[in-house]
């Protein structure tokens, strides 16, 4: 899945200069993020359940909806880069019509878009102006389980393991104090989380 013969941003690091720029707005949102096969969808889903407000993941939202359609899912990637872009507009829309007071988890957020850029050969430095409107108030990134195909995700464990790596390095240099959640059942994972927040007085 990875060309890096054919990706001249692959490895390309965030600006620092752009990188000072101050953020606009604290929120009281905590992204979940992850590679693919890290469990995020789970434990969304049991954070919802237990009457927390959830904010899906953009993309898979937006492929699931096209194959309702009736179109493959070779048909919907056909065109990598338009893809990409189109998911991260809809990504810069959706976090902008959200209440920074809320207290919500996120699946994924902006920041992630970084990794996705530099898989396409495109400057992540070219969409970094924008993870500056909102501070989240916590970042967990759970560490991933074998990869396993389904009927939206593409790719193999070197590109898990490509997102895992970028993701940690793009949200540190962005300024969060990224928490690792360890492989374990739901259940424990999910007290994890709370647990942490609330040693912080965040929920």
């Amino acid at each position: 899945m990875l060309d890096g013969s054919q990706n001249d941003f692959k490895t390309a690091e965030l600006d620092p200069a752009l990188l000072s720029t101050p953020f606009r707005i604290q929120t009281r949102w905590h992204v979940i993020t992850g590679a693919s096969c890290s469990g995020k969808s789970t434990l969304i889903d049991q954070l919802a359940g237990k009457g927390f407000q959830t904010v899906p993941e953009v993309g898979r939202q937006y492929i699931e909806k096209e194959l309702a359609k009736g179109r493959t899912i070779d048909e919907i990637r056909k065109n990598q880069a338009e893809l990409t872009c189109k998911i991260y507009q809809m990504w810069v829309e959706t976090e902008a019509g959200l209440d920074p007071s809320d207290t919500l988890f996120l699946d994924r957020a902006l920041p992630d878009s970084f990794a996705f850029y530099r898989v396409i050969g495109k400057d992540p430095n070219k969409i970094l102006p924008d993870c500056f409107q909102h501070h989240y108030a916590s970042v967990f990134m759970l560490d991933r389980f074998p990869y396993d195909r389904d009927g939206v995700r593409a790719g193999d464990d070197a590109y898990a393991e490509f997102f895992d790596l970028w993701m940690v390095r793009d949200y540190k240099a962005l300024g969060y104090d990224v928490i690792r959640v360890p492989i374990l059942p739901p259940d424990e994972r999910l007290s994890f989380i709370l647990k942490n927040l609330s040693t912080q007085g965040l929920v």
